[in-house]
This record gives structure tokens, C-alpha cells and sequence, in this order.
């Protein structure tokens, strides 16, 4: 199962983390198998807020919200339940200074596609 683990912190803590701590723990997940993908972001100041009202495109400097903590970054990880996707958040570095929110996917192209074939009847392939 694919789970988002979305990395947490106070902007002013980030250089209690050395980059070469969190390169070491992104190699190390990536070589294990449940890493699919991840990226550290850029300072909240380098945000913009799209929203889309009535047809009308508003955009405003800076992030959704106000928070202690911000955004820093993800790992979008395959897991075989909950509790292994915790362990593995676990270990993020920015755990120790911050937080990280662990989220299942919500698998939205495999239900579209399986409601759809299944209103035209139509059954998968068997591969014969």
C-alpha cells in the first residue's frame, strides 16, 4: 500500500538537520524498495497559494496557511500496512526536530477505471 509521509518542521529548525544526514536516509530507503519518490522543498517564503473561485484564478504570495511548523518536504513510500509505514517515518531525520503526518493514498485511477469498467460490463483481461 502507497503511504504520504509529509515532513513537518519549524523553518528556523532546519539547520539542526544536516543535508548529508537526510541524503543518507533518502539513499537508504530508495535502496530498500519503499521509496517511490521524495523531495525536500524550498523555504515557505518561495510558496504562491493558487485557488480557483467562481472561475476566477486568485494567487497569493506565501503559503496556505499561518502554521508553527511548515511544509519541508515528502517521501511517498509503499508499505505493507499502517504500522510498517510508521516505522519507516520513524526514522525520517526531520522526525526528531519536527513532525511527520503519514497519510494512505487513495488509489482514485484504479477506482475511476474499475467503476467505469464495470458500468460497460467489461471484465480484465485474462491474458489468454
Amino acid at each position: 500500500m502507497k503511504y504520504l509521509c509529509l515532513v513537518y518542521l519549524e523553518e528556523s529548525r532546519l539547520h539542526e538537520l544536516p543535508d548529508e544526514d537526510c541524503v543518507a536516509f533518502d539513499t537508504s530507503i530508495r535502496k530498500s524498495g519503499h521509496c517511490l519518490a521524495s523531495e525536500a522543498l524550498q523555504s515557505v517564503e518561495t510558496a504562491t497559494t493558487v485557488r480557483v473561485r467562481n472561475g476566477r484564478t486568485a494567487v497569493t504570495d506565501g503559503p496556505f496557511a499561518e502554521t508553527k511548523e511548515q511544509l519541508a518536504g515528502f517521501y511517498m513510500i509503499e508499505a505493507k500496512d499502517l504500522n510498517e509505514a510508521i516505522q519507516i517515518a520513524s526514522k525520517i531525520p526531520p522526525a526528531r526536530v519536527g513532525s511527520i503526518e503519514v497519510r494512505p493514498v487513495r488509489p482514485i485511477r484504479e477506482t475511476v477505471a474499475q467503476k467505469a469498467a464495470a458500468s460497460r460490463g467489461a471484465t480484465a483481461p485474462t491474458g489468454k
